[in-house]
């Protein structure tokens, strides 16, 4: 697992925070110095914390366990789908909808409407439609695919949360506080990290900057998904040697019933 250098951090532009007149004072452990009435972040301490967060993740991609990506802004959308896809983890880069953890089983009804609607179309349903119900149909289908398309197949509430920019996903946030799911997160100067398990003290609002962070611990959930894909090859041959190895036993035992018959022969004899 590879985490980013500081020069690297420092090209992306990780270092920059907000005005000084914005920022939160609950970020100063993480405040470098002020330079042009800007914060400036700590880039080593945003480094052990990309670290920390990566290694987390990477555990629990390796159990099997799901994380759901929330990023909403405009400069972090296309980066978290590309980078959260990679992975095939989940992810919300439209409005987050309302309730999606604390009223989970809704949105799952919602998925499962949209799942129906496909079913319609490919059991010829839908052909047998009026034109006014198709595009009836199909508009929400569209509607449904655009805010929970790339949620569609997780099942269950997300062992963890990743939020870029914890002051505009308030909402992801405070849901996941309520559930216990533990909330990774990029942490500007102006945002509250108290209610974050993981900071990432970073700029949220460069996309370089984002993309760094997130390359970073999507790297490394694709390392720990190849290390369970090997852990379960490893218990199926296990498994098949643990099936064969019973084979001599079964020998033995012809063998000693083709003796015992010998035996009973000769003593006729």
């Amino acid at each position: 697992m590879s985490t980013p250098t500081f020069d690297q951090l420092l090209e992306a532009g990780c270092h920059f925070g907000h005005l000084k007149r914005k920022w939160n004072p609950a970020m100063a452990p993480y405040i470098f110095m002020e330079r042009n009435g800007i914060h400036i972040i700590d880039l080593y301490k945003t480094a052990a914390k990309v670290e920390e967060a990566a290694a987390a993740l990477k555990s629990i991609a390796k159990s099997g366990k799901k994380v759901l990506f929330v990023a909403t802004k405009k400069q972090a959308k296309q980066v978290v789908a590309d980078k959260a896809a990679s992975v095939n983890m989940p992810y919300v880069i439209e409005r987050w909808p309302g309730g999606m953890l604390t009223n989970f089983a809704t949105i799952r009804k919602a998925v499962k409407k949209m799942t129906a609607i496909d079913k319609m179309t490919k059991d010829g349903t839908f052909d047998n439609l009026s034109k006014r119900e198709k595009l009836q149909i199909t508009r929400q289908r569209a509607k449904l695919e655009k805010t929970l398309g790339s949620i569609a197949d997780l099942n269950r509430l997300p062992s963890a949360l990743f939020v870029v920019d914890v002051l505009k996903e308030h909402i992801a946030v405070a849901e996941a506080n309520r559930l216990g799911i533990p909330v990774f997160a990029m942490v500007d100067t102006n945002s509250d990290p108290s209610n974050v398990d993981f900071v990432i003290p970073a700029n949220d609002d460069a996309s370089k900057s984002i993309e760094i962070i997130l390359d970073t611990v999507c790297s490394a959930m694709a390392e720990g998904l190849e290390e369970r894909k090997a852990e379960k090859v490893d218990t199926a041959a296990a498994g098949e040697e643990g099936e064969a190895a019973p084979a001599p036993k079964r020998e033995r035992r012809r063998v000693s019933r083709k003796a015992t018959e010998e035996a009973a022969e000769t003593e006729e004899a």
